[in-house]
């Protein structure tokens, strides 16, 4: 049998899906129109990020995730594509704002209560990413107007292992500092009880990289990295997959380390363009609306600006930067390890 475009697209379904409010009440305003269309776009893209992100937790739900196979690679690839994804959603907002605020209100109280609040789709996307219930701006609220189908959705996301912890669980197998061999003659001025030789000169050498204002902190290494450091609730990366993580940006150079680099940086990118997103959205409401409740019951602006500045899924990957020191004095590795990270000749 053959595929037409328009039935394997199903055209008849997805042309005949927008029926706004205004048409209905005789109120006609043409500005809705593009508002749905828009939103509608938004789900088919949440969509597709579902079907990445799912594929990634499969991969990365192994047993083991072989780093020598395309698995490594096909992880990158789909984060990229998430990340592409994104930027795009950012530049359907500059459509969007083609809507003045007096075309909005031509039917902005017809929609009540609906609100882009209800996004089912966006809050479990977050959820399989990572964002804890806990690390929530409005807990009490952000599931209060879904369907209850919706919320067992969200909730087994919530529950089910994430992309952030399925990251902590690679990180930690890093095999390389559990070969001693492999470190032979890398000589230490001091030791530290409990620190790998490497980790004991790169932590003094860290320490003194920094500025007079910074002395203070110089505790903060040993509470990132230091595995007698009691955890802290709020911490996802364990020590262990921190000093992975940390090893990694600083010899991303070597070509084992590039692929495993471009990991971290593409999670890194989706936190980025999820923020761009969100500040976005938030001024866009701020032009529309000014200081008035959303239509789903929300403070508006000022909830936005919270989410905003909460949700960062991955932070604590993007805070192991405020440990690198300059290129220039990082430690010369051995050998064997040079030949570990290099190609087999």
């Amino acid at each position: 049998m053959e595929v037409h475009y328009h039935d394997y697209l199903q055209l008849d379904k997805i042309l005949d899906a927008q029926h706004p409010e205004s048409d209905k009440r005789g109120l006609p305003a043409h500005d809705e129109m593009l508002f749905i269309v828009i939103h509608q776009a938004y789900e088919l893209w949440f969509k597709q990020l579902h079907h990445e992100v799912d594929s990634m937790l499969a991969v990365m739900g192994k047993p083991s995730l072989n780093d020598n196979s395309p698995e490594l690679q096909t992880i990158v690839h789909r984060v990229n594509r998430c990340v592409t994804i994104l930027r795009v959603l950012v530049h359907q907002i500059d459509i969007m704002e083609t809507m003045t605020p007096m075309d909005f209100l031509d039917f902005r109280d017809m929609l009540r209560p609906a609100s882009g609040f209800q996004s089912w789709q966006f809050k479990e996307l977050e959820a399989k990413l990572g964002l804890k219930f806990e690390h929530r701006h409005g807990q009490a609220y952000y599931t209060a107007q879904l369907k209850p189908q919706h919320v067992d959705l969200i909730r087994q996301a919530e529950t089910s292992k994430s992309v952030l912890q399925l990251v902590n669980t690679w990180l930690e197998r890093m095999p390389f500092f559990g070969d001693g061999q492999i470190w032979t003659g890398f000589e230490n001025e001091i030791s530290v009880e409990g620190w790998h030789p490497f980790w004991t000169r790169y932590r003094q050498l860290y320490q003194q990289s920094l500025a007079s204002a910074e002395k203070e902190n110089q505790q903060a290494f040993d509470l990132v990295f230091a595995d007698k450091t009691e955890a802290s609730a709020d911490r996802q990366l364990s020590p262990a997959a921190s000093r992975a993580a940390l090893f990694i940006m600083l010899y991303r150079g070597y070509p084992v380390l590039q692929l495993p680099f471009q990991l971290l940086n593409g999670l890194l990118e989706i936190d980025e363009q999820l923020s761009s997103w969100r500040y976005r959205h938030m001024n866009m409401v701020h032009r529309m609306i000014g200081t008035r409740i959303g239509t789903g019951g929300s403070t508006g602006k000022d909830y936005l600006r919270a989410a905003a500045d909460k949700h960062y899924i991955f932070r604590e990957v993007a805070q192991l930067t405020s440990f690198l020191i300059e290129r220039r004095r990082l430690p010369q590795l051995p050998i064997a390890m040079e030949r570990k990270l290099g190609f087999a000749i």
